[in-house]
């Protein structure tokens, strides 16, 4: 039996204690203007008494850290893609509005992957929405007491529980709280229609879930593994040597913990560990073909490991439906073979046949609809080999392709240029499909600027991979307002929002392409043969032959695991920073003289400051990053402070508000010098590094630039208040839907505000509503035992 009590005591725990809402913030700190680093004390009984003593210390327990909100006024965009969806053929309309259900289903693993409760808010709010639109709902929260602020700010929540696919944020990982007091919420729900039609199935869905939703425990403040924070990867009672070993188990049977989870129970005393794959099929035994099954119990290292199918089966069934459905519309005799190969892995649960699927996807050149769907990410997995599902089909756009394909046809000349010996490129760069899409769906916790997949190694150093840009997330993504543009000298401001787009698009043109498709990883395969000359093969670091590498089902994730998403983050974006010096790469993209000048100025002046705004993911009580992107950039502008000779400057001021504040230089007469020489000798290290396998080393230097202190030059601890304190909330994209009528498919658009996010999200999955909730609550109620850690405060 798993360690923990039922989840319905762990709420009954949970609503006796005073949460950090029993001291309402006010307006003025719900916008920004809070004390950082909410004190513990303030969320426990022994706070109480201090409220009767001191007027100060009652005003610092009202404090709350604005980093647990989303404000009112977030961006929300909505993604166009009418024209692009507009051009499609009827069978390719058939093809994308299928692949896009089987995205929209997948999606909802997100919800069981993030957190206990997000998918028991993610039904309430569903329930809610589904009676009564935004726009009805308003009435019925001025009657209910609410003022128009705070039912806002209820639409801002529900809004942000969409867009992450559960209530922690996709970047930087942080938990968000509704902006509004906990009693207003309750009478909100208790005077809604879906609470007057069904009160007992209502109540109980939020008392289900109330306490986790507004919680802010020092655990419940982030994802994490263990005491460290809030993970359903593994059960809570696993700590980071239980991931280890379960990462020797899997390495041991040739599986990928890609889709998997693990759960450690007691059995007589003796820990024991079960992995579940994501599947449809609920049978453990050999189906459908397979030779053998993965599943079973098996003994390694004195422990005992269950391996199990099953892991969202309810969900997975759904996927599988509609992948199969667009099958029948499929352009094209590799894209069924991928969708088949699909299909059979996330009914079996089977990553050997997702590789296999990839690689049909590899081979499918410029098709009109390009998708890819599964478990792809491992950023959110504590332990960093876990994939995130996500899913997603887009619409090639064929002008802006052009560019990208033209870098791709210079790759070959581009890759010498860069700072390691050739021996540590790939012995032959694999021409990928390299276009610029327009997104129709994107399913999953986030949509990225930019993608390089697949994430298999073996694939990508034999086989090739794809890049895509997404052409309407960067149209919307990165507009920014002057008065919003922080630590930056106002000489800056126009050039910086003049050239922030364009100098973009060439750095992720150069960070999926060159940066994650360039590298050679040395590997030793199981019958012992090299893919390098370990006579020949010197390490330029050291001076010496190469002494340590890859061996047998070893791959880049598992070996640096807790470091490897944000250390190839940092390559990939080293390698922008370094070859967009390149005159070839800039006229590729149109850019001549001054203007490219100007281009490559803004790029490095974005990542600086990018740095600098990494500080927010940073969480100083665990000295822990929570997002592999930021800490990477922090660490480029680490780099580049330690370059000296006057090319960065980085100071303390006060702002114009009389507030801190701090500003950034680029001296950009010293980038081609000064600048390109640092990232030269940072980037052959990081590469060396990654190449050998040296985690030890690899880790040690990482580490090095990563490390955030109120010692030396600049106190980053505090730079990181001024950077909390004047941060702008990140955008939130509403995306369209598809449905069919009649014969032909009609894009439903939404309009760019939270209420339209919402109503897409009700209307996504209204044909089979009460089942798929009923179905994502019983998931969510069977393994409710699983994530309390004992003698810990959950």
């Amino acid at each position: 039996m798993y360690q923990g009590r039922t989840m319905f005591k762990i709420f009954r725990a949970c609503k006796m204690r005073p949460t950090r809402m029993g001291f309402e913030p006010t307006r003025a700190e719900h916008n920004g203007l809070a004390v950082h680093r909410l004190n513990h004390s303030a969320t426990s009984s022994c706070a109480l008494p201090f409220r009767r003593l001191c007027t100060s210390v009652t005003f610092r327990l009202k404090m709350v850290d604005s980093q647990y909100y989303l404000p009112n006024d977030i961006g929300i965009s909505a993604l166009d893609c009418s024209e692009a969806f507009r051009l499609l053929s009827p069978q390719e309309k058939m093809y994308a509005h299928y692949l896009s259900r089987a995205s929209w289903y997948g999606g909802l693993v997100v919800l069981l992957q993030t957190s206990p409760e997000s998918a028991n808010i993610f039904v309430l709010l569903q329930r809610i929405f589904r009676k009564q639109t935004p726009a009805q709902l308003e009435q019925v929260a001025t009657a209910a007491g609410l003022s128009s602020e705070e039912y806002q700010a209820f639409l801002v929540y529900a809004a942000g529980l969409y867009a992450n696919m559960g209530n922690y944020k996709s970047f930087g990982d942080t938990k968000f709280i509704p902006n509004l007091p906990k009693d207003k919420l309750k009478a909100l729900v208790w005077a809604s229609q879906a609470f007057q039609e069904q009160p007992a199935e209502m109540e109980a869905l939020w008392d289900s879930c109330s306490c986790l939703l507004y919680s802010l425990e020092n655990r419940q403040k982030q994802l994490g593994l263990g005491d460290k924070g809030i993970t359903t990867y593994f059960s809570g009672n696993c700590c980071l040597e239980d991931a280890e070993l379960a990462q020797k188990f899997l390495d041991s049977k040739k599986l990928s913990a890609y889709n998997t989870r693990l759960f450690k129970k007691e059995d007589g005393g003796k820990a024991c560990y079960e992995v579940r794959l994501a599947s449809a099929v609920q049978k453990d035994c050999a189906v459908d073909g397979e030779c053998e099954s993965c599943c079973g119990s098996f003994s390694f290292e004195d422990k005992e490991f269950t391996v199990k199918r099953g892991d969202y089966s309810r969900v997975m069934e759904k996927v599988c439906y509609y992948l199969e459905k667009a099958r029948a519309y499929a352009a094209n005799e590799n894209q069924r073979k991928m969708l088949e190969e699909y299909t059979r892995s996330f009914t079996l649960g089977s990553i050997d046949a997702h590789k296999e699927g990839s690689r049909y996807w590899i081979k499918d050149k410029g098709p009109i609809v390009e998708s890819y769907i599964g478990f792809i990410e491992s950023y959110r997995d504590p332990f960093g080999s876990r994939g995130e599902f996500e899913g997603f089909v887009a619409v090639v756009n064929k002008a802006m392709s052009e560019r990208f394909a033209k870098l791709v046809s210079s790759a070959e000349v581009l890759l010498p240029e860069l700072p390691w010996p050739q021996e540590f490129e790939k012995d032959a760069f694999l021409k990928p499909d390299f276009t610029s899409l327009d997104v129709l769906t994107f399913a999953g916790s986030g949509i990225p600027a930019g993608i390089n997949i697949p994430n298999y190694d073996d694939i990508r150093q034999t086989e090739g991979f794809k890049n895509v840009s997404l052409g309407n997330v960067l149209a919307v993504a990165y507009a920014t307002q002057k008065e919003k543009l922080t630590f930056l000298e106002e000489g800056d401001k126009d050039l910086f929002i003049k050239w922030k787009g364009p100098s973009f698009e060439v750095q992720v043109g150069l960070h999926e392409l060159l940066g994650h498709g360039s590298g050679k990883l040395f590997v030793q395969d199981d019958m012992g043969k090299f893919n390098f000359d370990q006579s020949k093969v010197i390490n330029p670091e050291t001076g010496e032959p190469v002494s340590s590498w890859y061996r047998g089902s070893e791959t880049w994730d598992s070996k640096f695991s807790t470091i490897a998403s944000s250390y190839e983050e940092c390559r990939a974006e080293c390698v922008g920073l370094y070859l967009c010096l390149n005159k070839q790469v800039l006229s590729i993209f149109g850019h001549e003289g001054q203007d490219a000048d100007d281009v490559v100025y803004i790029n490095w002046l974005s990542m600086v400051r990018a740095g600098l705004l990494g500080l927010e993911f940073y969480t100083p009580e665990s000295k822990r990053w929570r997002q592999a992107h930021m800490q990477a950039r922090f660490v480029i502008l680490r780099v580049l402070l330690e370059a000296g000779e006057g090319l960065v400057g980085l100071e303390e001021v006060t702002g114009e508000d009389g507030k801190p504040d701090a500003q950034i230089t680029l001296d950009r007469s010293k980038i081609p010098t000064v600048g390109k020489n640092a990232i030269h000798r940072f980037l052959c290290k990081l590469q060396v590094f990654k190449s050998t396998a040296d985690v030890e080393g690899g880790r040690a230097f990482y580490d090095k630039y990563s490390t955030v202190s109120d010692t030396g030059a600049h106190n980053f601890l505090r730079l990181r208040e001024t950077v909390l304190l004047r941060k702008e909330a990140r955008k939130m994209f509403v995306q369209a839907n598809t449905r069919i009528s009649g014969d032909s498919v009609e894009l439903v658009e939404y309009e760019g505000s939270a209420a339209g996010l919402i109503r897409s999200f009700t209307e996504r999955f209204q044909d089979d509503a009460e089942q798929l909730e009923s179905g994502l609550l019983e998931l969510s109620k069977q393994d409710a035992p699983c994530w309390l850690i004992p003698g810990i405060s959950n």
